[in-house]
């Protein structure tokens, strides 16, 4: 078992689903309560890595994070290390490419919602930030720990754009489901196949967690 890459990859998998969580947020609750002329591309590119191979997806994200790009360049001239092939640019690729795990479930949480209970909040002197914390949120809540169980588990066993954007740098950027392509082609099947299942038990637990919440009856309906 490679608990480095372990380490890696669970770090990586907590860090994106802290920090897409309140972008999340925000992003599906306009998306589901507004009538915006380019939602319908809005939404598409955020769908966008759904559908890409990661290979391109990878290549793109690569050209963006490069040294040769103003993102890439900004950050060495600050940081005095390239962005691509690190932990912080394999940061940002997970933040893209976990995008619609994170807003599409909580899109659908709001969407949901009936409207005459935002209205009902409204009318009894709720102003809409007090609407959304102690009306929308409590309600979305499913949606929402759906969003992060499926972020964290596709993040653990993303392997196409972590190895184009980070590499496989040990402790910095070779998460587990990169050990595991290392393992095989070094026919070290017993070390690979102690990995694969943890992936697995992982992705298990995400989709249990994922049907439990939207299995639950919606407290509005009782």
């Amino acid at each position: 078992m490679d608990w480095q890459a372990l380490g890696v990859s669970v770090r990586l998998a907590a860090w994106t689903s802290v920090l897409l969580l309140p972008a999340g947020l925000w992003l599906a609750r306009v998306l589901a309560f507004s009538s915006l002329r380019g939602k319908p591309w809005i939404e598409a590119l955020i769908a966008a890595p759904l559908v890409l191979p990661p290979t391109v997806l990878g290549f793109y994200l690569l050209n963006l994070l490069g040294a040769n790009s103003v993102l890439g360049g900004l950050w060495s001239g600050l940081f005095g290390h390239p962005l691509a092939f690190s932990f912080e640019g394999l940061l940002i690729a997970s933040l893209i490419f976990n995008l619609p795990f994170a807003v599409q479930p909580m899109q659908r949480a709001f969407e949901a919602l009936p409207p005459d209970v935002r209205e009902a909040a409204w009318v009894s002197g709720l102003d809409p930030w007090e609407t959304f914390w102690r009306v929308e949120l409590p309600l979305a809540w499913p949606g929402i720990a759906s969003a992060l169980a499926l972020t964290f588990a596709h993040t653990v066993g993303e392997f196409g754009v972590v190895l184009m954007v980070g590499g496989a740098i040990p402790g910095e950027t070779r998460t587990l489901s990169l050990a595991i392509y290392d393992r095989v082609h070094a026919f070290d099947f017993d070390a690979a196949g102690t990995m694969s299942a943890v992936l697995l038990l992982v992705s298990i637990a995400a989709i249990a967690v994922v049907y439990g919440f939207s299995g639950r009856r919606n407290p509005v309906d009782d």
